[in-house]
């Protein structure tokens, strides 16, 4: 599709994950070097208000798999679509920062959505406010009179400190600034539990200056491990997110904490469409592919290559229909939750567009939408 200038009227250097793109100064342990910027814009129909950087270059994306597809394996492919489960979308309360948490449920449910993406956040059944368990209920209840299911999300900007986004984080300096981190993870735990959520998501964060790399996968592994241990015993899987500039950015950092790890059956993985757009080397279909086994939540929405700008349905780069024969295919039945959390001022209407775009990808075949050509959803 075409670029929109009007889109680059203004950059944010923090971009949605909030923090400064980190450029790795070479392998570490294995893990390749992470090069990507971030960036948000007027994004689509709503003024610009940041300002920031240009993109940076990263590596060429491998697209060896789509050269060598086979048309027989595509037509086997869409014989079994219709004996598939439909996927289960969702919109995630980040974006709908404005609205009353039930208000924002009753929209989601009114618009058709199968569930949504809650992040527990002082305007949404704060976690750190008197009676927590009472107000828990609250919302199980009202989400099983709407028919919604539930993702417990743990990115709130400033849930735990006024003054630093995202922060304390697992890997700070401070033992006792990581254990309130490990402190709302183990409630968010208890929430997701209470709620009959289907998983619990989390990420690593950034990490802090005058930290070696070394040092800060063995904080995220410690404090992960009181965690996952919470999450086994709720039967709630810990589904960490690879998040652009974290230490913990891409599918490959996600197995090496997987590995480092020992393969706990509690952790899973949120695969974030967009962050595969950016700065994986594969493209989103073949990453949702080999993410596969260890799916446990989805987000979803626009995205660029070398940006990290979560952009609304058809602003960006990414060819859906694709994305979503590929997800379906895996079988995963769990929420794909719209992830726009800079969208909140127009959160009712990109919530309302998101859903109907949703479903065109997802029934388009594949059979008559090949690499290369446009989306029937552009």
């Amino acid at each position: 599709m075409s670029h929109n200038p009007n889109q680059d009227a203004g950059r944010d250097a923090t971009g949605d994950g909030g923090v400064p793109a980190r450029e790795a100064s070479g392998d570490v342990g294995g893990r390749p070097a992470r090069h990507v910027s971030r960036e948000a814009s007027g994004e689509g129909r709503v003024p610009a208000r940041d300002a920031g950087v240009d993109p940076v270059p990263i590596p060429a994306r491998d697209t060896s798999r789509d050269a060598g597809a086979d048309p027989a394996q595509d037509v086997s492919r869409d014989e079994n679509r219709s004996a598939r489960a439909p996927l289960r979308f969702g919109y995630g309360t980040n974006g709908l920062a404005d609205l009353r948490l039930d208000d924002a449920l009753a929209l989601l449910a009114d618009l058709g959505y199968d569930g949504v993406g809650l992040t527990l956040d002082h305007m949404h059944l704060d976690p750190l406010a008197p009676d927590l368990a009472a107000r828990t209920r609250r919302v199980a209840h009202r989400l099983d009179e709407l028919g919604l299911g539930v993702t417990v999300e743990t990115g709130a900007r400033y849930v735990l400190d006024p003054r630093r986004k995202h922060g304390p984080s697992l890997l700070d300096a401070d033992p006792d600034d990581r254990a309130r981190r490990v402190g709302l993870l183990l409630r968010a735990v208890r929430v997701a539990a209470d709620l009959g959520a289907h998983a619990v998501h989390c990420f690593s964060g950034i990490v802090p200056d005058d930290t070696d790399e070394d040092t800060a996968w063995k904080r995220l592994t410690e404090t992960l491990t009181p965690v996952l241990d919470a999450a086994a015993t709720a039967g709630v899987p810990l589904a960490v997110e690879p998040e652009p500039g974290h230490l913990l950015a891409t599918l490959a950092d996600f197995h090496h904490l997987r590995r480092t790890l020992g393969d706990p059956e509690p952790l899973g993985l949120t695969l974030d469409i967009g962050h595969c757009q950016c700065l994986e080397p594969l493209p989103p279909a073949d990453c949702v592919r080999d993410a596969a086994p260890w799916l446990r939540h989805v987000q979803i929405e626009d995205m660029r290559r070398g940006v990290h700008e979560h952009l609304p349905f058809g602003d960006g780069e990414i060819d859906f229909p694709p994305v979503l024969e590929a997800l379906a295919a895996t079988g995963y039945q769990g929420l794909t939750v719209v992830e726009l959390p800079r969208h909140s001022h127009a959160g009712p209407h990109f919530a309302a567009h998101s859903l109907p775009f949703l479903r065109r990808a997802a029934a388009a075949s594949p059979l008559t939408h090949r690499s290369g050509e446009p989306s029937a959803t552009h």
